[in-house]
């Protein structure tokens, strides 16, 4: 379900300083324009159009180290994460992101195939984002996205090492999503052995579930995790290390996608692993903002 040759990786981790509370959450414990396309086609563990969501308990209901699923509370951190939908939320939520850190302050991070209509050719023009959505209840409401930035060979080839989008969001009621929610900082180069968070909608649920775990190598371009219950509707799960309470920060050094579009297999997930090309990408996707 779920190459090209690689320049040489350099050292890199970027971190923007600023970082915004959320008032009402606990403390964790732990170029395209969006006027053109549309559509979209199921691909790795993107959600199914049409599947008729109902709640099925994870395999936990705490936290665990051990890759078991389990219900996350409502903190300022997951909070970061939400559902994505098409044109608005009456239709099933298909695919996950979470806000990164951009000096425009409107940035969220997927996988390039939550966002990009492989049969079409062309971006999805009309998603729209729910962080923190939990049975239709939305706190922040929803967030329209303005643009869907990618790697022109994830357009071309699908090349699963190019599997990442940065969605740049439209103002709501005159705040950009960073000055309501805060966001975590991208993770260039970080290696193939981490501590990670992984928070992701399955789209049979109407609830979140996160898991923790360390992740493994794969291949050189591509990361692997065990987390049980990762399925349809878990593309573009931020795998986040680091996150400390005191800045509210994390880095997401990750998405679920890649290889198979994230696996194919509910307990086994993928991540492009984040080299210089996702760091161009970046900061393109920073200069077209």
């Amino acid at each position: 379900m779920r190459s090209l040759a690689r320049n040489s990786v350099l050292p890199l981790t970027f971190v923007v300083t600023v970082a915004a509370a959320v008032v009402g959450y606990d403390t964790e414990e732990t170029h395209w324009d969006s006027s053109g396309g549309g559509g979209r086609s199921s691909f790795g563990k993107s959600g199914e159009a049409g599947q008729d969501p109902q709640d099925q308990d994870p395999a936990a209901t705490a936290p665990a180290d051990d890759g078991s699923a389990y219900t996350p509370r409502r903190t300022e951190q997951n909070a970061r994460v939400g559902a994505v939908f098409e044109k608005d939320d009456t239709g099933d939520h298909f695919c996950t992101a979470s806000v990164v850190q951009s000096p425009g302050r409107n940035m969220l991070i997927t996988a390039a195939h939550c966002a990009f209509d492989s049969d079409g050719k062309t971006p999805v023009n009309d998603l729209v984002f729910a962080p923190d959505y939990r049975n239709g209840d939305e706190p922040t409401g929803l967030w329209k996205v303005r643009k869907v930035v990618l790697d022109n060979r994830w357009a071309e080839s699908n090349d699963e090492d190019l599997d990442v989008a940065f969605l740049v969001l439209d103002k709501k009621e005159g705040k950009q999503i960073q000055d309501v929610l805060g966001g975590n900082t991208l993770g260039i180069d970080r290696g193939y052995h981490n501590e990670v968070k992984i928070t992701g909608y399955p789209t049979s649920r109407e609830t979140p579930i996160s898991c923790q775990n360390r992740t493994t190598k794969f291949s050189n371009t591509q990361l692997r995790i065990r987390c049980t219950d990762f399925e349809g509707g878990t593309s573009g799960s931020p795998w986040l290390a680091d996150y400390d309470p005191k800045s509210h920060t994390g880095t997401v050094i990750g998405v679920l996608g890649g290889h198979e579009g994230g696996g194919d297999e509910d307990d086994v997930s993928y991540a492009a692993y984040f080299d210089d090309d996702i760091a161009a990408l970046y900061k393109r996707a920073q200069d077209e903002d």
